[in-house]
This record gives structure tokens, C-alpha cells and sequence, in this order.
């Protein structure tokens, strides 16, 4: 990507953010965040990548289809709020995809420190006396 489309692809992140946390209603959409913005260089195009940041463990398949369903429709409610934010000559038509990343991460975290806890318990040192 060039510098240009970087910053728009940054812009785009910071409103898409803004407008889905202040200004979306729709009940599906909730606890949405957005992680990146990849731009066509022709600004024709962005595709959203977002997540969900779950508590209590991972989303189920439906959820994330019932949350992307929402998405999608108010794609256009997002892009109309873009365009009258940023001063672009094209506002992007907005595409939203999943991105497990968040709970990938969750999860790579919780092995390293079971990992890390196992590497203490080992290194401890014993209090039995030898004789």
C-alpha cells in the first residue's frame, strides 16, 4: 500500500469504529472491534476485518454469522456517515470479514503461561532433606 492509502485506511478504521459504537442501533452488532482496513488503491473498495472480544470464551459460528449479517447491512448506513465525515472524492463501498486474530491471540497467551507456570513448578526446589 502507498502512504496515501495507508492514512486513508487509517481514517477509515478510526470512523468505522466511531460510527459503530456511537451511532449503530442495529441489536446484532455488539462489542465489534474494528482490527484493520485494507484499501483498494483505486479507494473503490475496503474490506473491514473485525473481531469479538468474548469473556466467557470463543463466539459460535452462528453468532459471527448473525453479527456479520448486521454488519452488511449497515454497510451503507456506515459508508453515508463516512462520506459526510471525511473528505474523500470516493467514499469506499465496505465489505466485513471476521478475523479470529483476537482469540487466537487469547489462546496462544493462555499456552504460554501454562507453559511458563510448568517451567516454575519444575525449577522449584525441593525442602526434602537428604540424609
Amino acid at each position: 500500500m502507498s502512504l496515501r492509502t495507508d492514512r486513508i485506511a487509517n481514517q477509515l478504521q478510526e470512523e468505522i469504529s466511531r460510527v459503530l459504537r456511537d451511532e449503530v442501533t442495529d441489536h446484532r452488532i455488539k462489542m465489534v472491534t474494528v482490527l484493520r482496513v485494507d484499501v483498494a488503491p483505486d479507494l473503490s473498495n475496503a474490506v473491514v476485518g473485525w473481531s469479538l472480544f468474548e469473556k466467557d470464551g470463543e463466539p459460535d459460528f452462528d453468532e459471527i454469522d448473525e453479527i456479520e449479517s448486521g454488519l452488511e447491512s449497515a454497510a451503507s448506513y456506515i459508508r453515508r456517515k463516512i462520506a459526510a465525515s471525511l473528505n474523500l472524492r470516493r467514499t469506499p463501498a465496505l465489505r466485513f470479514n471476521y478475523d479470529p486474530s483476537l482469540r487466537l491471540a487469547g489462546e496462544t497467551m493462555e499456552i504460554l503461561q501454562e507453559i511458563a507456570d510448568d517451567r516454575e513448578a519444575e525449577e522449584e526446589p525441593t525442602n526434602v532433606e537428604e540424609t
